[in-house]
């Protein structure tokens, strides 16, 4: 197992499209290991396989307090989502430290394939179904904070790029 590299938004990458993965074999397994890894790694509770720059539709979740419970979602799709929605706090670890209010539907029913290859229909409310929603939004291409303003956006995204130039700065070697 090995960490991978979060990407950052705004990073172009987070915007495409992942593919359906073909067959759920030893490298979709070592994937999914290493995705694992990463995401205990950074304190998170969900990654979409997009998110470490492997477009393929690919998402784990751990939202246990225990954080003992994974859960892996190969090629997922909602099938249904409930009328009602909830609004509350997200955050991302491809864009750190910053939290805002996204609107979701409080019900989800999600079909994917499981590390066997099984297909599996779950059902979700709460913390967990606005994960679901949240992580297969990457698989579109989509970050959370295109549902925020564009004003927000617009700061956020200078906030983030000004961290990452002074991230830079000091790694830098000096001559």
């Amino acid at each position: 197992m090995a960490q991978l590299s979060i990407l950052r938004y705004p990073d172009p990458r987070l915007h495409k499209v992942a593919q359906p993965v073909g067959r759920v074999d030893a490298r979709a397994r070592a994937l999914v290991a290493d995705m694992l890894e990463t995401m205990y790694a950074a304190r998170g509770i969900g990654l979409a396989a997009t998110q470490v720059d492997v477009h393929e539709r690919v998402v784990v979740i751990d939202v246990s307090e225990e954080r003992n419970q994974p859960l892996v979602l190969i090629n997922p799709e909602i099938t249904w989502a409930s009328p009602e929605r909830v609004r509350g706090d997200e955050g991302c670890l491809s864009v750190p430290d910053i939290y805002d209010g996204v609107e979701r539907a409080a019900r989800v029913k999600v079909t994917a394939l499981d590390l066997d290859g099984q297909s599996r229909t779950l059902e979700a409310d709460g913390l967990l179904a606005v994960c679901i929603q949240h992580e297969l939004d990457h698989l579109q291409g989509k970050v959370f904070v295109e549902y925020l303003s564009p004003l927000k956006r617009s700061r956020i995204k200078a906030k983030l790029q000004k961290q990452e130039r002074e991230r830079l700065k000091q790694s830098a070697p000096a001559l």
